[in-house]
């Protein structure tokens, strides 16, 4: 949950209050040094240095989340359509458990594609536009392309829903002489409204029993309906219908009317039309408000869908509007029904999950996780719900209600929610209970890191061991870095401290991880460092709080200022050139944020800044900060080139190339060729463009641009070159590149020594960037195809230390020990790496060894897995077959 904040339950762990100008705002040179008293310092430092215990997050994290997404797509393969939605909506939980963003998306839009009912499109389509909150720009630029994004369009919601005819309502002919009346008069009041009797008789069997029957009503010609709460307007109307069929021209407060009436008399054909009409008058969410009061009392699904439509579409804003919330949070289950029909889970999922965001502590999230439990059918459904409903009832210090949740929640499988047990027992002084559970929990399964994590808070001495064995098992868990460096900060370890933060943020760059190197930063009086890291928040959030929101990231960011020596343009610029050339992305990005501070051309800088968070990482900040330099481009072929930059992003290459071409004819510029060439090359696979791109590129570079975009385009171009076979051409653009600090070059100039069968110039080209790169766990990668076996082994284990989330290690080590018959260690090489991160490729290599060792039940499980993550895969599609057919 992007709001979700973490418990304040551990005493021990928290931030006393502070005053950021009381160490701040001093005069240089008069903060206590580290050096002095270690008492007086660790004291200094141990007043903002602290690290939050982690939070129980309100996920779905199964013990062995491979197994549970084999099981879902084994069901996928043979449910019912009404149940894929769920499927798919079970699917994207794992996917958020495990922190991957892109899946979640593709289990969602999987789960909207294959949604069986009217009430799921509108939830699931509602979902998808919620994720992608911020990307209007996307839909605006892609209409200048004069294509148009209709998926989060509103939809005919009426057309959705079959009609059905009544066959009690047809029209009865009746022979007998005494009731062959052909008129009735119905009276309200004076007025009389004459109709034709068996039209009316035709509506529904209470009028024609009324009518045909043995009432007295049946002998009658004229009949008092001036008690049933219809107008006389509203009768003719009724009058009208039975005759023609059709609702035409009737304002909204008739069909209001008419819908009591027909619902009194059981005029299914009449209500059904009502229905529908008054569903197509839903415009607005006061429209929606009122007439879902009347969808719900008079059971009519068609304008319930209708007004869930506009609320949903006003996600999230609409929940700040009380009588919203009311409708949701005070449903019964028929209710439910009416407005959501089989799709409640899912409305309340999402409902929960937005309302999460907004305030985790709030009433609206309790009640809508209330919600979520009474929907749930399934024991998956309700272990998640009572498992995030204890999450917030946690946050909220409603301890004994939480402890019940947790409990349901584990008794239904989730061995997860056992943290949340843990941690009340330590709230509630059983500390030991707390640990002695994890320890069983540990002892009861395969362990993962979470677990160790959590058994660490409860350690009676150090938790060293514990943290260890938790990064150990899940390298992606910050809190383990954080506390051992906040440790060795206490204990007057600067450098050491500074290394074990590092050694996270190497590979995934957290806002905690960050705020908390700022803070050992300023602990040591390294003011640059610190503000270049608060730069860095700055830019990845620009309205972050610090030290749990007390103090904005931006008021630390004008004090930490003043410490430092303000740069010029031209210092900036030799700044900023400087760290590109040495591969130090966050170093780039801090100098960026400074000068856009100072008012360089800002539209340039954003440009630059997004390469840097793509380059991170962070899509979400890289597309913000491509926006704004759409917002500040000078003039409009720069805003052209940005603007095809978000669409070839977004995965609209054709639009994108378009925006470059438009570009071109305002304006030749580096930029616009160089997008033109970029987007060229990658979306096509055949050869024959390579001539193209390469004209492009040398355009490029015969137009005005600085010398950090030049090394690229030549990098690029080297690229091509090599692809073509002209390694002469591609090695004079490398050494070109490289002599304008270009230091990526390296790589490329290593590949032409390669494929000159020079494999030591090629390993010793490669070592260079790795001695000049900051960041440069690809560098080690790529070197360990130019050696032999046991160096390779050793840079693919520097690799692993440096950045534990790149898969080719984990892949070649176990293709090792395979080829030496060391069938049971090579698995268990990969199932390290499968155990944090999701991957492909990691399932089929895995799956591939238990074929090979006979294992078909293991293997089909990883192929099942697999096509979870990319149902498309056709190499994996080929191995699920054959494994498939040997499945006993």
């Amino acid at each position: 949950m992007r709001a979700f904040l973490p418990s304040d339950s551990c005493k021990e762990t928290q931030l006393n209050a502070i005053n950021p100008q009381s160490w701040l705002q001093v005069e240089r040179g008069k903060f206590s040094k580290l050096s002095s008293s270690c008492t007086t310092a660790s004291s200094s430092i141990e007043s903002f240095i602290k690290v939050p215990e982690p939070p129980i997050v309100p996920f779905f994290k199964p013990v062995d989340y491979v197994e549970v997404l084999a099981q879902i797509h084994e069901e996928l393969e043979s449910c019912s359509l009404q149940e894929r939605s769920n499927l798919y909506l079970l699917q994207f939980q794992i996917f958020r458990g495990l922190g991957e963003t892109k899946l979640m998306r593709g289990s969602l839009r999987s789960a909207w594609q294959k949604a069986g009912t009217v009430h799921e499109r509108l939830v699931f389509v509602a979902w998808l536009k919620y994720e992608k909150q911020g990307e209007e720009l996307i839909v605006d630029l892609l209409a200048t392309c004069n294509k148009c994004a209709q998926e989060f369009g509103p939809m005919d919601v009426a057309s959705q829903f079959p009609v059905e005819v009544d066959g009690a309502s047809q029209e009865t002919v009746v022979t007998d002489g005494e009731k062959s009346l052909k008129n009735v008069n119905f009276w309200i009041g004076d007025e009389k409204i004459v109709c034709r009797r068996q039209k009316i008789a035709s509506l529904s069997a209470p009028f024609h029993a009324m009518l045909n029957g043995y009432f007295n009503e049946s002998l009658c010609e004229d009949i008092d309906l001036s008690e049933n709460n219809i107008s006389p307007l509203g009768l003719r109307t009724i009058s009208v219908f039975s005759v023609t069929g059709c609702l035409s021209d009737v304002p909204p407060d008739l069909l209001l009317e008419i819908l009591v009436f027909a619902n009194k008399f059981c005029c299914e054909r009449l209500k059904d039309a009502c229905d529908r009409k008054l569903a197509s008058s839903v415009c607005t969410k006061d429209d929606a408000v009122e007439l879902m009061e009347y969808a719900i009392e008079e059971n009519s699904p068609v304008l319930a869908a209708s007004c869930l439509q506009v609320f949903l579409h006003e996600l999230p804003d609409c929940l700040n509007d009380e009588r919203v919330v009311e409708i949701f949070s005070h449903a019964d289950r028929q209710q439910r029904l009416i407005m959501a029909g089989q799709a409640c889970f899912s409305l309340y999922c999402l409902l929960s999950e937005v309302a999460m965001n907004l305030d985790p502590r709030s009433g609206n999230t309790v009640c809508f996780l209330e919600q979520l439990i009474e929907s749930a059918e399934t024991d998956r459904q309700r272990l998640l719900a009572f498992h995030q409903l204890g999450c917030v009832r946690l946050l909220r210090k409603e301890y004994d209600e939480a402890e019940s949740l947790f409990e349901r929640a584990v008794g239904l499988g989730h061995v997860y929610s056992i943290a949340g047990l843990a941690r009340l027992g330590y709230i509630k002084g059983h500390k030991l209970w707390s640990y002695e559970k994890l320890s069983s929990v540990i002892s009861s399964v395969n362990p993962l890191g979470w677990m160790y994590q959590e058994r660490s808070l409860y350690c009676k001495g150090d938790r060293w061991e514990d943290l260890e064995k938790a990064t150990e098992l899940d390298p992606t868990l910050t809190y383990p870095y954080m506390y051992r460096a906040a440790s060795l900060m206490m204990k007057q370890n600067v450098q050491a401290a500074l290394g074990e933060i590092n050694r996270v943020l190497g590979f995934k760059l957290a806002l905690e991880c960050l705020e908390l190197r700022f803070c050992l930063y300023l602990a040591n009086e390294d003011y640059k460092a610190a503000l270049r890291d608060v730069q860095v928040i700055l830019t990845l959030s620009p309205d972050y709080r610090m030290f749990e929101g007390r103090v904005a990231a931006s008021q630390l960011r004008t004090l930490v200022h003043e410490h430092v020596d303000n740069w010029t343009t031209a210092d900036c610029w030799m700044q900023l050139y400087d760290r590109w050339s040495s591969v130090d992305d966050i170093g780039s990005l801090s100098v960026i944020y400074q000068m856009l501070e100072s008012g360089e051309a800002k539209g340039v800088l954003y440009f630059r800044q997004s390469l840097l968070l793509l380059r991170l990482n962070c899509p979400d900040a890289a597309m913000r900060s491509l926006e704004l330099a759409c917002q500040h481009a000078s003039n409009e072929h720069e805003r052209l080139v940005y603007e095809g930059w978000i669409l070839y992003d977004t995965g609209h290459c054709e639009e994108g190339l378009r925006k470059a071409e438009e570009s071109i004819r305002t304006k030749r510029s580096f930029e616009a060729f160089f997008l033109k060439a970029y987007a060229l090359a990658d979306s096509s696979m055949d050869f024959s463009c390579s001539s193209t791109v390469i004209s492009l590129l040398e355009n490029a570079l015969k137009c005005p641009s600085d010398n950090l975009r030049k090394g690229q385009a030549l990098n690029n171009l080297g690229s091509v070159y090599v692809d073509c076979g002209k390694l002469d051409l591609a090695a004079d653009c490398y050494i070109n590149a490289l002599k304008i600090r270009h230091t990526r070059a390296h790589q490329g100039l290593a590949r032409v020594h390669f494929l000159r069968n020079d494999k030591a110039a090629a390993y010793v080209e490669m070592t260079k960037l790795i001695e000049k790169a900051k960041n440069n766990a690809s560098a080690y990668e790529k070197r360990s195809e130019y050696c032999d076996r046991d160096l390779t082994k050793a840079d693919l284990e520097m690799v692993t230390q440096l950045d534990p989330l790149r898969v080719y290690p984990y892949r070649y080590r176990a293709a090792v020990l395979m080829d030496s018959s060391k069938e049971k260690e090579a698995i268990a090489e990969l199932s390290r790496a499968i155990a944090f991160k999701a991957d492909l490729h990691l399932l089929h290599l895995r799956a591939a060894f238990h074929e090979h060792v006979g294992d078909v039940l293991a293997a089909l499980r990883d192929c099942r897995a697999a096509l979870s993550i990319d149902p498309n895969h056709q190499e994996m599609l080929e191995l699920h077959s054959r494994v498939n057919s040997h499945e006993p």
